[in-house]
């Protein structure tokens, strides 16, 4: 499995990018897995459907499945936050890609979305300078990056040399449980 994490702040693209990239896997003959952090409450499940009476009954898991997909939903007994090595062990091995959104401190390879700072966005800082695992960068205005980089930066509205870069780069991305960051190679 290749794992990539696209890190950036709110607003900067990263679910669009990320949304357009599966496609463009896809059609390679790429099965493609997401992990997505979110930062607010969330449930997939509605009150007095049998899966969240299972659950309100104090059960720790409830399985979901049909013919077409499967759910998991599993109480936390206490707060706390997994590492994206601890969702990642969740998924399907078998799969040839994981794409990783919301977790920029993840220490795993990431592609940085950097939208430059408008009318309807303001400025904010970019990673890559400081951090060892950003691979590339994709961004919306390469000529208002903060500072140089010699990493390989993508049109983040054009996404189909960003898949073809990942293809071609494919080893840098291999999953190691807690790996050390991969050499930047442009």
């Amino acid at each position: 499995m290749k794992v990539v994490g696209f890190a950036g702040f709110s607003g900067s693209g990263k679910t669009t990018l990320i949304a357009q990239l599966i496609p463009l896997l896809r059609v390679r003959g790429q099965r493609v897995s997401v992990v997505k952090h979110a930062h607010h409450r969330f449930d997939i499940d509605h009150p007095g459907k049998d899966s969240w009476r299972h659950r309100e009954a104090g059960a720790f898991e409830v399985v979901i499945a049909s013919d077409r997909r499967l759910a998991l939903l599993r109480e936390f007994e206490q707060r706390q936050e997994p590492s994206v090595h601890d969702l990642l062990a969740e998924l399907d091995p078998a799969v040839d890609w994981v794409l990783v959104e919301g977790l920029k401190e993840a220490d795993v390879p990431k592609v940085e979305v950097w939208r430059a700072p408008s009318a309807d966005y303001a400025a904010r800082p970019a990673r890559y300078p400081e951090d060892a695992w950003v691979q590339a960068i994709a961004t919306d205005r390469a000529d208002q990056l903060p500072q140089p980089t010699a990493l390989p930066v993508f049109d983040v509205h054009a996404p189909t040399p960003l898949a073809d870069w990942l293809l071609a780069h494919g080893p840098r991305f291999d999953y190691a449980p807690r790996g050390v960051p991969a050499a930047r190679v442009p």
